[in-house]
Order: C-alpha cells, then sequence, then structure tokens
C-alpha cells in the first residue's frame, strides 16, 4: 500500500496521542492536516504563525522523530501556515522545521531510531566523569520558579545546596507534595544551579523508575557492581520520584549502597516523593531513617497572589501577554496545581489563535471548562470560621471577643490568613466578620501566620492541614 501524506501523519498521530496529555493533544496536533508527501518530505498545515512557533518551541523533537520512524532517517517536515490577509481572505506560505534542538531520550517512552545515539555510560571502559551527561533540562532554574509561601522553605534549601552542595544541613533534601507542584523542575534547578556555580561537580538527574530498569538490566548481566560504581561517581546525585522505589527490594539495596557512599563522601543527594517519609510504604526502615538525616521539605498549592505571579512569569517568559482580568480570572479559578495551571493559560492562548478572538474573561470561561469542576462551592468566611472552630474545638462566639489567649489569637489569625487566601472579600469584610475589626488587623494577622510556619512546625501542620480542608470542602 503506497504511503500518502494522510496515512503518514496518522501513523504519527497514533504514537504522539500516547505521549503527550490529551488536553495537549487536543489543542497542539488535532488542528494539523497533512497537505502533502514528497519522498521523505511531508508538508503539513497549521492555523497561524503563533501555532508554528509554539510547535518549534515545544514539540520538534517529537515531531522529527516520529515522523523518521515512518519515513526513515532522512525525513523532514515542513509547514504550511494560514495567513489572515482581512478581505481578500486566507493565504499561506510554507517553512520548513528547524530540527536544531538536542533530543533528550528520557523523554521518550518507545523505541525510535536515533542518528548519534549516546552510548550507555555503563559499558564505557575507563569513564571519566566529564563524561557523564547531567540528563537537566535547562529550563529548570530557579529564575522561573516563583516563590511563595507555599515552597520558601523547599526552594531556600535548595538555593543552599546549590552553593555548597554536600557541605550544608540538607542533607539529603527531600521535596515532597502532589503532582504538579513543582517537585521535579526545583529539584532540576538545584541541579543547573550547581552546575553554574560548581562547573567541575558531576551532576546527575534520574528518575526512581529508570533507575530500577538499570538496575534489573545490570542484575540479569551479572554487573551490578558496575552500575553502583558509576553511582558512586557523582557529586550532586537528583533522584525523582522515590515512591516508587516501593516493593522493589533489590533496587533498594544498591540505592541504600550508593546513598551510603555518597553521603559518607561528602556529596548531596536530592530526592523527591509525592509523600513524607512516614508515609512511604512498601520502603526500607533503613533508608526511611537515612531520608530524615537531612530536610524533608513539603510544596503546597500556591495562593492566588502566586498563582498570579507564576501566569504572568509564563508570559514574560513565552512573550506573550493577556488581559489583568483574565489572569485573575485563571488564577482565581484553577487551584489544583501549577501543571494545570499553566496548561490553562497555554490552552486559552492557543485558542485564540485558532479563532483568531481576543483573549476575554467570556472566551476564558469557555476555555476553562476543561479544567474546572461545574459542582465547586463558593467558600466564604462563615464557612472558613466554622471550619476553624471545629479543628481547634473553640466557640464561634470566642472568635469575636476580644481576649488574648494564645489558642483564641491564634484561631482568629489562622482564620484571617485562610479567608484572604480563599475567598474574594476585601480585607476590610474579612474585618467585619470578626467583631468589626480594621484591614490594618487582618494584614498583622496574615503576616504573624506566615512568621509562624517558617519557625513553628506544629503551627504550619495545622495551617497546611486547614488549607487542605477548606480545599476538599469546595469539591
Amino acid at each position: 500500500m503506497a504511503k500518502t501524506a494522510d496515512s503518514i501523519w496518522n501513523n504519527c498521530l497514533k504514537i504522539i496521542k500516547d505521549i503527550v496529555e490529551w488536553q495537549h493533544f487536543k489543542t497542539w496536533f488535532e488542528p494539523i492536516k497533512p497537505v502533502e508527501l514528497k519522498s521523505n518530505v511531508l508538508l503539513i498545515q497549521v492555523p497561524s504563525q503563533f501555532f508554528y512557533e509554539y510547535l518549534e518551541e515545544h514539540y520538534v523533537n517529537l515531531l522529527a522523530k516520529t515522523l523518521k520512524r515512518e519515513l526513515g532517517k532522512d525525513a523532514r517536515l515542513e509547514y504550511r501556515i494560514m495567513v489572515d490577509s482581512g478581505s481578500k481572505g486566507n493565504g499561506t506560505y510554507d517553512l520548513p522545521t528547524s530540527g536544531t534542538k538536542t533530543f533528550n531520550t528520557n523523554e521518550m517512552n518507545f523505541p525510535l531510531v536515533i542518528d548519534n545515539p549516546v552510548k550507555n555510560p555503563f559499558v564505557i571502559p575507563g569513564l571519566k566523569k566529564t563524561q557523564i551527561d547531567s540528563q537537566l533540562n535547562p529550563s529548570y532554574i530557579f529564575d522561573s520558579y516563583v516563590e511563595g509561601d507555599c515552597n520558601r522553605v523547599a526552594r531556600r534549601a535548595g538555593k543552599t545546596i546549590a552553593e555548597k552542595p554536600g557541605s550544608n544541613s540538607f542533607n539529603p533534601l527531600l521535596i515532597y507534595g502532589n503532582g504538579g507542584l513543582g517537585k521535579t523542575h526545583l529539584a532540576q534547578a538545584i541541579g543547573n544551579e550547581t552546575k553554574k556555580i560548581h562547573p567541575n561537580k558531576v551532576v546527575l538527574y534520574v528518575s526512581t523508575e529508570k533507575f530500577i530498569n538499570q538496575f534489573q538490566d545490570h542484575s540479569r548481566n551479572n554487573a551490578i557492581n558496575d552500575f553502583i560504581h558509576f553511582y558512586q561517581l557523582i557529586d550532586v546525585l537528583i533522584i525523582d520520584d522515590v515512591h516508587f522505589f516501593a516493593k522493589a527490594e533489590k533496587s533498594q539495596d544498591a540505592f541504600f549502597a550508593i546513598f551510603n557512599h555518597l553521603h559518607q563522601s561528602g556529596k548531596q543527594l536530592v530526592l523527591t516523593s509525592d509523600k513524607s517519609p512516614k508515609d512511604l510504604d512498601g520502603m526500607q526502615e533503613r533508608l526511611l531513617s537515612r531520608f530524615r538525616w537531612g530536610l524533608s521539605a513539603d510544596l503546597q498549592m500556591p495562593d492566588y497572589e502566586t498563582r498570579i505571579e507564576i501566569l504572568e512569569m509564563k508570559m514574560r517568559n513565552e512573550g506573550f501577554s493577556l488581559p489583568k482580568e483574565v489572569v485573575k480570572y485563571v488564577a482565581y479559578n484553577i487551584n489544583t496545581n501549577v501543571r494545570e495551571l499553566e496548561g490553562a493559560q497555554i490552552s486559552l492562548l492557543a485558542q485564540s489563535s485558532l479563532n483568531r478572538k481576543e483573549v476575554d474573561v467570556e472566551l476564558a470561561k469557555k476555555v476553562l471548562r476543561n479544567f474546572v469542576r461545574t459542582s465547586t462551592k463558593e467558600i466564604t468566611i462563615d464557612s472558613i470560621q466554622k471550619m476553624v472552630c471545629e479543628y481547634f474545638s473553640v466557640p464561634f462566639e470566642k472568635l469575636l471577643q476580644k481576649t488574648r489567649k494564645r489558642e483564641i489569637v491564634q484561631a482568629r489569625q489562622i482564620t484571617m490568613y485562610l479567608a484572604k487566601a480563599f475567598t474574594k472579600n476585601s480585607l476590610k469584610c474579612i474585618g467585619e466578620h470578626f467583631g468589626g475589626r480594621d484591614h490594618t488587623t487582618v494584614i498583622h494577622s496574615c503576616q504573624t501566620v506566615k512568621d509562624l510556619m517558617d519557625t513553628d512546625s506544629m503551627f504550619r501542620e495545622n495551617v497546611m492541614e486547614l488549607t487542605q480542608k477548606v480545599q476538599l470542602s469546595s469539591m
């Protein structure tokens, strides 16, 4: 059966669909139309210049490799870009793909033919430390990681580590939290900053899943000692998603040996997990005890102001802009994780480009239907007051009274802090709900809560638990 542009593109889509997230596939790949196949060159049509630039920035490697799988190593991709020519109708112009980006094989989950495959470092005799690729994403840096109450401890610990890897009290650093909150970004930012400050340090980022697969391969080849020796060469080892070690007993044994050697040699370990050490089931106790040697820092969902800052930073970095009221609408309505927050922003821009419409709140409402739960309940000051009173077993009327009792004062301050974070009410309105207090009292209360969270671990736990309760109450 002869190859056609349609058949080649459909085969590419089958692969791409299994790799990218569903929403991104719908946004960036479904609008593409195959136009023509000439020898080893596939011409595809995209809706706009913005669309073309986004594909080239984020998916050029994926497109190139899937196409090479279909048409061979000499395959090339070209774009036909739709142009709005006003009253004269639409026109087009063609551009080749750049194909200039470095391809990271760790990002792929299927076998592809790679022109110049990197040899497995474990089987290179006399491997030198300078030959080890860090496997870091250069875009994951501290400058693009917005600091807020949700991540301040972890981020500042990460900066300290980068300045003095292995020579600090945060060894290991275990960053934990739910998916999409920036664990991988922060961990790799530590690696990139370390390389910048200490270019002679050998940094390696690896996922736990890849570590386990590598261990199993070397176990089958009776080369476990080579495997362990390789990891003992590293100065800063970053292991992502250590919760996947659960029930992988032999891999845990190997990691235990590596951990001990690196720690005793003054090398740095940075780990990420979706759970705190006390909640990691299926892990050897000797490993868990070592995880507790350093600092365990959790990441929470950013508050409203931080979410706005994240969106504004992404716009600056990507070179686009959205009206302020749209940014506020997105930040207020997406409060699950940062990945979904950024995904909503990208989809909004894509829809604007595809439909040639100005981005406004009405368009944002339509686009965000795919991201926002329609059954979300509104969070009120009254509901937060009730929740905090129940949590601390404090009578509601006590919150409104003038008293210096520590437990009452702190309960009131936490309630004001949560009201500011989760409601649209002004500071004046919040104060009025607490016996007619003014806005300066609310500001003071919020700052006091932030300060205590930095210095009092028990207080911080209480606030984090109440924050989760408030979030769950809206679902």
